[in-house]
């Protein structure tokens, strides 16, 4: 993981032929990759191999954070922990920035946006890309991946690994084919699929103020959204299988009932009924996803239209995608699981009641372990939302609604800002925010489990 985490940091040098003034910061990523490296082979000769699953992914991602840091550190005009938050941003898929991005150079730009795309897949996913270890697939489900799409995790790799360098493709074509720059497509594109943010421009995707890009970015953040096994069934053309899934209905319900609502709610706000429509569609999309992409600012927002953007981004897209938030599957089923315990309410006593959850081509029955793992993790998620943001509007001075809207963002690793999060924000605050990311990244209890000391038998 310290090699390839190493040769992570050689991938932006790419951009430097294309952009030769730029040779000069060549150097900022050379040194931090290559002590990595050599460090990995060191550790690979003479380190002790961690046990615990759950240790190694925690620990490939802290220390892959850290890495990433240093080339921000090393560029300068910025302290040790902005460049923190930069790193943690960029590989949770969260978008917060606290730099100027108009001011960057191109090398800089492209290497947030890499980041990002490494993240999303996570760094267990890229390392069985290359590398099959004996524990793959004790790794790969404990990153946060649940399926399985082939009989191999190598097999499995791969093919996500192949959608994901397909749809980065297209993407990059179709934005180019509708006036975006060519190095904006790649920016954008990586930063789409991988519900990240990252934009090269301070008006995110509002800066094109272009129709077709818009419709394009929702595509590939929907894409980005979508469970890798739902996707695997489109690929395939098994489109009814798709759209029998319980997730993607759940995300349809969701959209046909916010949208109009949040419409409403912009347009009693001051906007036209076209203006209302098109920023609705895409901002929920992008907080549903947890993308980060905005066409606009929020501070003329009005509260209610605030409220349900804050609850898009804490519900989130796609279990096993590269989404944020308590995740579709999860809220779907704890739905499921409340109408049912309403429907016995209003039932004889002996009538059973079944219910069911489709995964695309598997009809299983809802079981009392399936809703307790939901509702526990969207409880903790819930717990630690509600003191992240009590603690961030105090901290920030900002008021509750703002807190609660930024800190929805960091915890669900959307990066949609209502102002809240930028160069002059206090140090304290963006190390709440930090851990929100890392929380919302990798699930909560991956932290948990690799804190827990193993238990050795006598």
């Amino acid at each position: 993981m310290m090699v390839l985490e190493g040769m992570i940091l050689f991938v932006p040098l790419i951009v430097i032929p294309f952009y030769p003034r730029e040779a000069k910061l060549s150097v900022i990523f050379l040194i931090p990759a290559c002590l990595s490296v050599m460090a990995g082979l060191f550790v690979c000769r003479y380190g002790k191999q961690i046990g615990n699953s759950s240790r190694l992914v925690v620990f490939s991602w802290f220390y892959g954070i850290l890495l990433a840091a240093v080339p921000f550190l090393m560029y300068g005009d910025v302290t040790p922990v902005q460049a923190l938050f930069e790193s943690v941003s960029g590989f949770t898929t969260t978008g917060l920035s606290v730099l100027d991005v108009e001011k960057l150079p191109h090398t800089f730009l492209f290497y947030r946006a890499f980041l990002q795309y490494v993240g999303g897949l996570g760094f267990i996913m890229t390392m069985l890309l290359f590398v099959q270890e004996k524990d793959s697939a004790v790794l790969y489900q404990a990153e946060g991946h649940p399926d399985r799409l082939m009989p191999g995790i190598g097999k499995t790799a791969k093919v996500i690994g192949t959608m994901y360098g397909f749809f980065l493709l297209i993407g990059t074509v179709f934005y180019t084919i509708f006036g975006m720059p060519f190095f904006d497509s790649v920016v954008h594109t990586m930063c789409a699929l991988s519900t990240g943010g990252f934009s090269n421009r301070m008006d995110s995707i509002g800066y094109y103020n272009s129709l077709p890009i818009e419709c394009i970015t929702v595509i590939l953040m929907l894409i980005g959204t979508t469970n890798f096994s739902l996707l695997l069934l489109l690929f395939k053309g098994r489109i009814r299988d798709f759209c029998k899934s319980s997730e993607m209905r759940f995300l349809g319900g969701l959209v046909v009932i916010t949208v109009p609502i949040l419409s409403g709610f912009l347009v009693v706000g001051g906007k036209t009924l076209g203006e209302g429509i098109r920023l609705s569609i895409f901002n929920a999309f992008s907080a549903l996803s947890t993308t980060g992409y905005a066409t606009c600012s929020y501070n003329d927002w009005p509260e209610t239209a605030l409220a349900v953007m804050i609850l898009l981004m804490i519900i989130g897209g796609g279990l096993g995608s590269t989404a944020g938030g308590i995740k579709l599957a999860r809220v779907c089923i704890l739905m499921k699981n409340l109408v049912r315990n309403i429907r016995k309410k209003m039932v004889p006593d002996r009538t059973v009641l079944l219910t069911y959850y489709h995964r695309g081509t598997e009809k299983e029955l809802l079981e009392n372990e399936q809703i307790e793992e939901a509702s526990t993790y969207a409880g903790c998620y819930v717990l630690i939302y509600i003191l992240g943001t009590v603690l961030l509007t105090f901290f920030s001075g900002c008021t509750l609604v703002q807190g609660a809207f930024e800190f929805a963002s960091s915890l669900g690793t959307v990066g949609l800002s209502i102002g809240v999060t930028n160069s002059n924000t206090s140090t304290i605050c963006l190390l709440i925010e930090i851990v929100g990311m890392v929380l919302g990244r990798l699930e909560i209890f991956v932290i948990f489990k690799a804190l827990k000391k193993n238990k050795e038998k006598s």
